[in-house]
């Protein structure tokens, strides 16, 4: 795998207009990579966003090694040359590491709350307390070949996106984790970092990172 990090401008027009709308970033994202990905790539990203007046960093994983010169050779875009590096990673049971992920916690439904038909697949809803968040992140490891050892829930602000061809906005709660897990399965867990976690992986959720377990705040 390969993990970008791309330190963008605050003050720069497209970066300003891409980080109000998460669709456009992620068509920049992929403006990084051939027209054709390998079957069953997911190019995964999330911006973190410090505190105080630091700089939004967007972080970008892949299977496919990214060209960002495109990204280096527009004036003022980023504050940096983009930075990107191979990583491999040993997963063991048992292992404790620290992790972040954005998420989009949901569930689905058989049917609308207003009553309405639903579409075949049932209707996905987002989750908005903080105990139905922890319970989903607790059933996303249990599938995915991890334990949530700790975790600090911070709520992101509802983000409404618009894809073409779609007359309405997309609304997703964000959330992000911080926290400690124990590896249970370590193939099932490196597939989840591959594949992303939950829903709304074009809209900047789903990047699952790992780190010692020392770095967990």
């Amino acid at each position: 795998m390969y993990l970008s990090c791309l330190m963008l401008n605050p003050r720069h027009k497209r970066a300003q207009r891409e980080l109000a709308h998460p669709y456009e970033l992620h068509r920049t994202v992929l403006s990084a990579f051939a027209p054709a990905l390998p079957a069953g790539e997911r190019v995964l990203f999330r911006v973190d966003t410090p505190r105080g007046n630091a700089s939004p960093a967007l972080l970008v994983q892949s299977q496919t090694e990214p060209d960002w010169r495109w990204a280096d050779a527009l004036p003022g875009y980023l504050l940096c040359p983009a930075q990107y590096k191979p990583i491999e990673l040993e997963l063991r049971p048992g292992q404790v590491l620290s992790f972040r992920l954005r998420a989009n916690p949901t569930v689905k439904k058989k049917s609308h709350q207003d009553g309405k038909e639903p579409p075949a697949n049932g209707v996905r809803l987002g989750l908005l307390r903080e105990e139905s968040q922890r319970a989903w992140l607790e059933r996303k490891g249990e599938q995915h070949g991890f334990r949530v050892l700790r975790v600090v829930i911070a709520p992101e602000a509802i983000q409404t996106a618009r894809k073409p061809g779609l007359e309405k906005g997309l609304s997703h709660v964000a959330v992000r984790y911080d926290g400690l897990l124990q590896v249970t399965d370590g193939e099932l867990l490196l597939q989840a970092m591959r594949g992303g976690i939950g829903s709304a992986k074009a809209f900047g959720f789903g990047l699952l990172s790992l780190g010692p377990a020392h770095s967990a705040s």
